[in-house]
């Protein structure tokens, strides 16, 4: 699988907006680990041709955002994975959604969850670092130490899985294509940091990055780019705008098997794969099939997994999880109940509100909104004591703003006051209003009144709140998930007690593709997609540039936010990331752009007993529909299988 998502780089894969397997309902994290002193040191060479006079330059295995990577350049495998692991067998999970398309990089269509599994890139992440990166499809990395440019050096033997060589011409098309034809806001990004890419010769290919740029993390955001095939790309004439039912060709260790369109995808390990032997894929990649079933809700796929149509299930619902599992297989002990640690940050999920739209823009009436939703009430009664209120878009991590802003923090927002939310400067950083036991806090309501009587939406003699022109206030939830039904309805029913027209749009996954695309929506519940290192991503999920793309859910615009995102960009420094990081966070939450959900530090896990993996798990497990942890590095275990197959009990 890809190590993109643990790279400090741009936002590309639309699949990856999807939301993490377990965060239906949750996630989690902390702060990455120092890496050791001197770990993985490249050593200064003399200049190429192509660098400039005078400038020496690092020759290298891989790189770091605040140090040098962790591994040396001789390890043998990554630290986490089992070296030895066995390759064979199935693993098989369920979708509670659809598909009609294998193109990610588009709005249209809403492609297959694995749509870039055969896609890797010049380098990769690890699960137990972040912000290094380590050649995978180059074998060496040459930058000056001002980084103003990269030339990456591919292997001899990387290749795609129809045979043809991946080439520098092949990367040069990729960057090309992204930066023409992708999304409006990466294409913004992009043209930002990178300055353009020139081929070297057929194996080399050189990157300048754009002057005045901050230089921690361009190598890495050019090193993370997907790498197409030029040819695959030429002969099915594709584009990155249209959607397609022809999967891409790519050069991973998966390709494409076969397909049910809407209802099943498969995936299968290319016996070819050029790089199996590599040091960090040893002991990856060891299913010989992926498969992915494709369910009408949530409810219907769990009847799947009970009835043994797919055999791997990571469940995003607490009442299921604490209530479901009593069925035959799980007692005969044929079904392995668990939960592992997961030491990422907390995914920043929450009902996002779309500031776009007129109503939404005064902030009191989104604290408003905000204080009807009974976090307390919900965790006790529907999810079953497993949750922790959200506050911060960097919950559970050293990035999360705590208390009043301090020196460090007020000297990068003093200079901005005139574009901050009340109270930035002074208060306490705005966390989760806190509910009572019953479903309609009496206080926050009367609390909520007052601010929407502040903001001109007065009750009327019918107790709905209209506006000076008489205009109701309304208020419609977004919603393609059986799962969320039991959450949002409350929600609604103490919206309607405050006086405000609340309602759900129950959709399916078609029309809430289209209707996110296209910002028609009042909230709706996704993520943001933020990390542990503060990237480029960060200006198409919050900047005022990425306001007419879906990664900015609430349609955040405000110069204070881009120019936080700057600062935290552009840290020298772990502590100038994380000072600015705060205080950006600190003037998110005062703007009020979402109602924040819950986390939890598990990942629960059921599944028929014939996988294994490491006791010793990493701390940062990636956790995406395109990308979990399992499929990376879970193994088949045949002696488990066969117990299965005796007993009858998969199909």
């Amino acid at each position: 699988m890809p190590g993109y998502a643990r790279l400090a780089a741009l936002i590309l894969p639309l699949s990856l907006i999807a939301a993490p397997l377990s965060a239906q309902e949750s996630d989690g994290a902390e702060a990455p680990p120092e890496a050791e002193a001197g770990a993985g040191e490249a050593q200064p060479t003399a200049a190429p041709p192509e660098a400039g006079e005078g400038e020496n330059v690092t020759v290298a295995h891989g790189i770091g955002v605040f140090g040098p990577p962790a591994l040396p350049e001789d390890f043998e495998h990554l630290g986490y994975v089992n070296p030895d692991a066995p390759k064979g067998g199935e693993i098989s999970i369920a979708l509670a959604a659809s598909f009609d398309s294998f193109n990610p990089y588009t709005v249209k269509g809403r492609s297959d969850a694995l749509s870039t599994v055969m896609h890797e890139s010049l380098m990769t992440g690890t699960m137990d670092e972040v912000g290094s990166a380590y050649c995978l499809l180059c074998e060496t990395v040459e930058y000056p130490e001002s980084r103003d440019w990269a030339i990456f050096n591919l292997r001899d033997e990387a290749s795609f899985s129809d045979g043809t060589p991946v080439t520098a011409e092949d990367v040069l098309f990729t960057y090309e294509a992204l930066r023409d034809d992708g999304l409006s806001s990466f294409r913004r990004v992009i043209a930002q940091s990178i300055a353009g890419a020139e081929i070297l010769d057929e194996r080399r290919i050189r990157f300048d990055f754009v002057e005045g740029y901050p230089r921690r993390d361009v190598v890495q955001t050019a090193g993370g780019l997907p790498v197409f095939s030029k040819k695959d790309f030429e002969e099915n004439g594709r584009t990155l705008s249209d959607s397609t039912a022809t999967p891409y060709i790519g050069s991973g260790p998966y390709m494409f098997g076969s397909a049910d369109m809407g209802r099943q995808s498969i995936w299968k390990r290319n016996p070819d794969y050029w790089g199996r032997d590599l040091p960090i894929n040893r002991g990856r990649h060891n299913f010989d099939t992926i498969r992915i079933e494709y369910f009408g809700d949530n409810e219907a796929a769990f009847e799947g997994f009970k009835a043994g149509e797919y055999s791997f299930r990571q469940e995003s619902s607490a009442s299921q999880w604490a209530t479901g599992y009593d069925f035959p297989a799980i007692e005969n002990g044929y079904v392995v109940k668990t939960a592992v640690p997961n030491g990422d940050k907390a995914a920043a999920q929450g009902f996002f509100i779309n500031m776009r739209r007129e109503k939404f823009q005064d902030v009191r009436v989104r604290e408003a909104l905000g204080l009807m939703f009974n976090f307390e009430w919900s965790n006790a009664t529907l999810f079953y004591d497993q949750y922790t209120r959200t506050d911060s878009f960097w919950e559970n991590s050293d990035l999360e703003a705590t208390g009043k802003p301090g020196e460090a923090e007020l000297a990068l927002l003093e200079p901005l006051a005139a574009d901050l939310p009340d109270g930035v400067l002074t208060d306490e950083v705005v966390t989760a209003p806190e509910s009572g036991a019953r479903q309609l806090d009496r206080g926050n309501l009367r609390a909520a009144a007052r601010l929407l009587d502040e903001a001109g939406w007065q009750a009327g003699s019918d107790g709905m709140r209209r506006n000076a022109d008489g205009e109701v206030l309304s208020v419609e939830f977004l919603n393609d998930s059986q799962t969320f039904d039991r959450i949002i309805n409350p929600f609604i029913e103490n919206l309607r007690a405050l006086g405000v027209d609340a309602t759900m749009a129950k959709v399916d996954g078609s029309e809430y593709e289209n209707r996110r695309y296209e910002f028609d929506y009042d909230i709706m519940v996704t993520h943001a997609l933020t990390g542990l290192i503060a990237s480029d991503g960060l200006y198409q999920i919050f900047g005022s540039q990425g306001v007419d793309d879906v990664f900015n859910a609430a349609g955040i615009s405000n110069p204070a936010v881009d120019s936080l995102i700057g600062a935290a960009v552009a840290a020298e420094t772990e502590d100038e990331m994380t000072t600015a990081t705060r205080a950006l966070d600190r003037v998110l939450r005062a703007i009020r752009p979402w109602v924040p959900n819950w986390y939890s530090g598990d990942i629960r896990l059921a599944y028929y007993d014939q996988y294994d993996y490491p006791d010793d798990l990493p701390p940062y497990l990636s956790n995406t529909i395109s990308s979990p942890w399992y499929f990376d590095f879970a193994w088949f275990d045949e002696e488990g299988a066969a117990r299965l197959r005796e007993a009858g009990i998969l199909r």
